[in-house]
């Protein structure tokens, strides 16, 4: 190659082909690695951004008034939340309901919410739009940003109650029924009794039918039902309910727990309380820890339950049985001369020859059969609209959960499980997972003059 007088190629010198072979190669490769690293950059932004955000809304009834409680609940991928805006639209008119901005980039977020009240909205159509954008670098591409739109009925006049006439007797720790009718559709109906709800049935006639009850430690003078009604829009309205409370008085006793007994019987339970060194320490525990979360649990065994009746006629005694203990009896529990608990007994006791037949009491279908903590081998039927009947202590069980029973078919034998002192049957009867006094189901008169009559028109 000629050189310039600098020592360096003159510019008019041209590439030998070698040279410009490599260069090409050179300029290849460059443009490659840069399209690799393009390449690698939108996949680690996608990476990056993840999903849209995620939007839920609830109710999702389609109708809403001022008292609906809306809860929005909002995620989104590994870059945050950014922020979110709820409108109310209604005939042209725009309201502003929620504007929340993230600072912190939190990834989820609940926000409960109402309907202004002072926006001047009517009943009728109205639209919410729910707008999130997230901190995705791809948001120009919409890959950072997600959209609701609800639509709604604006509805503000609450449903009328209509019930059927008659005063209600009702005894303490004893049951009842009431037949009302309602001006709507409902999304939740029934009595309430203090901080209970117990649900109502919509029967083919339009009508409503409600058990409930006045609970064995309410006083009388407390007890004050009222129907309650909400629609799909969340009004609500009540109306008292006439009842003659009738107080009660509940047997005491002061029962004895010999080391016989709880040798023999907490072996059942050791495995729930392993640190626990003594007998009459885990006996403790199952009386009082265990029965409880019995009771829990039967509150959610009677959800289980059918919108219409299944039984008929009075309930049915275990036959040629004699009774050993109360519904609501108050005992008292000593170990040693020393009291160690005090707990009300929820059903009634009947002892007949040991490993008796046990029938069903009425027709219904079977939600329980298994062993039942301080209830032993236990038998639940569920006889429809929350009424359900128990049957513990079982020395055998002949029934499976979901078969169907007719009155007086034998599901089981008597036996000594659970907290049994000896052979017998544990009865109860049950509403709505509150547990009543059974003798009442037994009384064909009573049926009619406080269930029966009260159901019909």
């Amino acid at each position: 190659m000629r050189k310039t007088k600098s020592g360096g190629l003159s510019h008019n010198m041209k590439l030998h082909p070698t040279d410009r072979k490599s260069a090409g190669k050179f300029l290849r490769t460059l443009l490659a690695l840069c399209a690799v690293a393009v390449i690698g950059l939108v996949v680690f932004v996608f990476l990056r951004d993840g999903r849209a955000p995620v939007i839920k809304l609830t109710p999702q009834t389609g109708a809403a008034s001022h008292t609906t409680n809306f809860t929005l609940t909002i995620s989104s991928g590994s870059t945050g939340l950014r922020d979110c805006v709820i409108i109310a639209a209604q005939d042209g008119k725009r309201v502003e309901v929620l504007r929340k901005n993230f600072s912190d980039k939190q990834r989820e977020h609940t926000e409960a919410f109402r309907l202004p009240r002072d926006a001047g909205f009517k009943e009728g159509p109205l639209e919410l739009s729910i707008t999130v954008r997230d901190n995705a670098l791809l948001a120009f591409m919409g890959r950072g940003k997600a959209s609701l739109v609800e639509k709604l009925t604006l509805d503000f006049s609450p449903p009328r109650i209509s019930v059927n006439p008659g005063i209600h007797n009702v005894n303490q720790g004893g049951g009842a029924a009431v037949g009302y009718t309602v001006s709507k559709p409902v999304e939740r109906t029934g009595v309430i009794v203090g901080e209970r709800l117990f649900p109502a049935f919509q029967q083919k006639d339009g009508m409503f039918i409600c058990y409930f009850a006045m609970p064995y430690d309410m006083e009388p003078s407390n007890f004050k039902p009222k129907i309650m009604a909400q629609d799909k829009a969340g009004n609500e309205t009540t109306q008292s309910i006439s009842v003659l409370a009738i107080p009660k008085v509940f047997k005491s006793d002061k029962l004895n727990i010999p080391d016989s007994f709880l040798n023999d019987k907490m072996n059942q339970y050791t495995a729930l309380y392993p640190n626990e060194k003594t007998p009459v320490e885990i006996y403790k525990r199952v009386n009082k820890e265990l029965r409880k979360q019995n009771e829990e649990e039967l509150i959610r065994i009677g959800q289980d339950t059918s919108p219409t009746q299944l039984w008929s006629g009075p309930f049915l005694r275990l036959p040629a049985s004699a009774g050993r203990a109360n519904f609501g009896d108050q005992r008292d529990y000593y170990y040693n001369g020393e009291k160690i608990d005090h707990q009300t007994h929820m059903g009634v006791d009947l002892a007949s020859v040991a490993q008796a037949p046990v029938p069903a009491a009425n027709t219904g279908r079977i939600v329980y059969a298994a062993f039942f903590g301080i209830y032993g081998n236990c038998v639940i039927i569920d006889h429809g609209m929350g009424l359900q009947s128990l049957y513990s202590h079982l020395s055998e069980i002949h029934v499976t959960k979901g078969a169907e029973v007719k009155k007086g078919q034998i599901i089981a034998k008597t036996g000594a499980t659970g907290l049994a002192a000896g052979d017998h049957l544990h009865f109860g009867m049950i509403i709505s997972g509150l547990q009543v006094s059974p003798v009442e189901w037994w009384d064909e008169h009573w049926i009619k003059d406080n269930i029966t009559r009260h159901m019909n028109k």
